[in-house]
């Protein structure tokens, strides 16, 4: 669990579930889904990322790596999606969004987690996102100012300034997905959820991958489990009011 000392007191006055979130955010998308899972009421706070709002001092000051989702529980601030959701069904015992073998379920999260910036960012910047989320020569300057981690750094660095992502390093971010995916295929072999019978935590982190990445032209028309679980995914309201609310058609954005 990742918690998180605020230098922007503000948010330590809060009461109950504040979420700081992004509509076109995958991450987001995965708190959203559990908050709805859950039956949990919670107060929004929007960030228009497209707008980088998230690069302000203020915001910086509740999140240190200026990233969504950020969920401030009673005053405590909680970053990283997957330990979010953890949390959340931690703090909130029924419904159980847990299987009964704990450990392959926090290696699913454990794996989402890892491809985020290698794999799953390069892909959506360079297929879609970075044009509608370029910064200004002013923007760029607060977002260095700001960014003390060294991997988000070195990933804004390669697309600064109008550039785009090196053929390479699209060819590495889409055979770590290819990877990624073969695995869920297989897992999805005669299984409804990825843990089995029960929708968990592991689909809840996954399904945002493939929401976005469908959205990014990624050909998942090359796996039929994969199709068919995202299908039943966006049967249950968590995906409608979690996902589709918030961002309709990845593809539009």
């Amino acid at each position: 669990m990742v918690v998180v000392q605020p230098t922007n007191k503000s948010v330590e006055a809060f009461e109950g579930l504040h979420l700081y979130h992004g509509a076109i955010s995958n991450c987001s998308m995965r708190v959203r889904m559990t908050l709805v899972e859950k039956g949990l009421d919670w107060t929004s706070h929007h960030v228009d990322l497209k707008k980088k709002e998230n690069i302000t001092d203020d915001y910086f000051g509740i999140n240190p790596k200026g990233l969504v989702p950020t969920l401030v529980h009673d005053g405590v601030v909680h970053t990283e999606s997957n330990d979010i959701i953890d949390y959340l069904d931690n703090a909130y015992g029924e419904p159980s969004l847990r299987a009964e073998d704990t450990e392959t379920l926090m290696s699913w999260l454990e794996l989402a987690t890892s491809l985020h910036v290698p794999a799953v960012k390069p892909y959506v910047y360079a297929t879609i996102i970075a044009p509608k989320v370029k910064k200004t020569a002013q923007e760029e300057a607060k977002y260095a100012e700001l960014q003390k981690n060294e991997e988000l750094s070195k990933f804004h660095a390669q697309h600064a300034g109008g550039k785009q992502f090196q053929g390479e390093a699209f060819k590495e971010a889409e055979a770590k997905l290819n990877e990624a995916f073969a695995k869920l295929e297989s897992t999805l072999a005669g299984s409804k959820w990825m843990m089995g019978d029960k929708f968990t935590l592991a689909d809840i982190s996954w399904i945002p991958l493939h929401f976005v990445l469908i959205g990014c032209g990624y050909p998942f028309q090359n796996y039929p489990n994969i199709t068919r679980w995202a299908d039943a995914c966006a049967k249950r309201r968590s995906f409608k009011e979690g996902i589709l609310e918030w961002c309709p058609d990845f593809s539009k954005v």
